[in-house]
């Protein structure tokens, strides 16, 4: 498995999905089991959420979080999204295209209309 220094770093979900399997083989002995992987993406979304608050929302920002990267946390829950997904079998291309599908049948009107948006 590569490391990727390029600049012109793209993959698809797919790709991504299998990234993470080859990375967790290779360097992680195996997966955390689903439980255990749902207990840290709980705690990584948190991260995420305690910089949103604090760099972006009412409360103070304390020294020690201005160093932190909101895009790596935010790579950290992608990651173990991955993961749950390579566990239980969930193709993320294609529950995504589904997913977005029906955001748009049953939201492409909405948004327009909603007064607190204009």
């Amino acid at each position: 498995m590569e490391i990727f220094h390029s600049n012109k770093f793209n993959m698809t979900l797919q790709e991504a999905q299998q990234k993470v399997d080859e990375w967790i083989k290779l360097h992680g002995v195996r997966y955390f089991n689903e439980m255990t992987n749902m207990a840290i993406l709980t705690e990584e979304v948190g991260e995420v959420a305690r910089i949103m608050a604090r760099r972006y929302g009412e409360q103070s920002e304390k020294e020690s979080d201005k160093d932190k990267d909101l895009g790596d946390e935010m790579a950290d829950v992608l990651w173990v999204l991955i993961c749950l997904a390579n566990q239980t079998g969930v193709n993320l291309t294609e529950s995504f295209k589904r997913n977005l599908e029906k955001k748009t049948l049953r939201d492409k009107d909405r948004h327009h209309q909603n007064p607190k948006l204009q």
